[in-house]
């Protein structure tokens, strides 16, 4: 049995509500995709559901009765005037509501809809606006590598980033050398290979939107794989000097082992990134091991609610673990020099 996918408005439909008319056709379109369309009859309190939950509603067709904490009432018509707002985000506390007829809602998720807004705004200049939208999907502004980038960095990033014009059968990166470059696709696809057994192995095709090129940056080791031009491309490049100061260390949350014993204590948990034979010799307590090459695998199977704790011997692994995990909205902390600092790992 197939679950119906719950009805989402359309972009004309997003854009006449404030703020999101300044977003563009693009995001728009993104953001109708996580949006949800309801429906209220006449008499019902349209907000009920939504009570204390981080969403914004807003009020597509129909009149709705706002009744205030306090005393006080107004009535709002669906996208116009008061009914391009929020229902819920009020100066002053709704207390409760009435749908006067029957009425069609959108409720948008705060924290995507908050994403979404600052980056605009801070990504000021037609430049960096153009460049923005065209690679930082809205997947990538909540989960990704810009995910935590704080606010006031987001325009300084888009300066320090470098367009390269690339012909397919070019080759990006190097297996074995040491990491100079993040890229970022704009236009074209990339192919990403291995030697394995002397045998050249093909990991994955990359497209536009797509990152790589940050493991050997975070974790300062060499290339683990070969990326090649599969057709012409366009790509944004950032150099390791500025990779490392905008996005890197930003990304890292670091802490001692007393303190990584005392949040395990409290429920997070332990994630060794060293080879199962290191893992099997002196692991930490409770620890779930993780190789570096496999932590993309391990994304749809670990819990993203859970904190971990990211260790290897001497950090440099677990650097890149933590980072990559971090990039896809996993909640991780560093291990601070790894086993070796915690007086374990010699």
């Amino acid at each position: 049995m197939t679950s119906t996918p719950a009805p989402r408005p359309t972009p004309e439909q997003l854009a006449v509500l404030a703020p999101l008319g300044a977003l563009s056709a693009e995001r728009l379109r993104e953001l109708a995709d996580v949006a949800t369309l309801e429906r209220a009859s006449r008499g019902s309190d349209p907000l009920a559901a939504h009570k204390g939950a981080a969403r914004s509603v807003f009020l597509l067709r129909g009149e709705v009765l706002l009744m205030f904490e306090g005393g006080g009432t107004l009535v709002v018509v669906g996208g116009t005037g008061d009914g391009r707002l929020p229902l819920n985000r009020r100066q002053t506390p709704v207390a409760r509501t009435r749908a006067i007829n029957d009425v069609e809602l959108i409720a948008l998720d705060d924290e995507v809809l908050d994403i979404l807004v600052t980056f605009d705004q801070v990504a000021a200049g037609e430049t960096a606006v153009r460049v923005a939208r065209s690679i930082f999907s809205l997947a990538n502004l909540c989960h990704g590598v810009f995910a935590r980038l704080p606010p006031a960095r987001i325009d300084e990033l888009l300066a320090r980033f470098e367009r390269v014009v690339a012909k397919r059968g070019e080759i990006l990166i190097h297996e074995g050398e040491e990491g100079d470059y993040y890229y970022v696709i704009e236009s074209g696809r990339c192919q990403v290979e291995r030697k394995v057994g002397g045998v050249r192995v093909a990991l994955a095709e990359l497209k536009a939107g797509d990152a790589f090129g940050e493991e050997a940056l975070a974790s300062d080791a060499r290339r683990n794989a070969t990326v090649t031009l599969a057709s012409d491309g366009r790509l944004l490049r950032l150099g390791k000097k500025d990779f490392t100061e905008l996005l890197g260390e930003p990304l890292l949350q670091r802490l001692g082992y007393a303190e990584g014993v005392e949040r395990v204590a409290g429920g997070a948990a332990w994630l060794d990134v060293r080879y199962p034979s290191e893992y099997r010799y002196d692991r930490l307590p409770g620890a779930v091991n993780v190789p570096l090459n496999e932590v993309r695998n391990s994304f749809p199977v670990l819990e993203r609610t859970r904190e971990y704790i990211i260790y290897c011997q001497s950090g440099r692994r677990s650097s890149a673990a933590a980072f990559l995990f971090a990039q896809r909205g996993f909640r991780v902390s560093l291990l601070e020099g790894g086993l070796w600092a915690s007086g374990r790992g010699r």
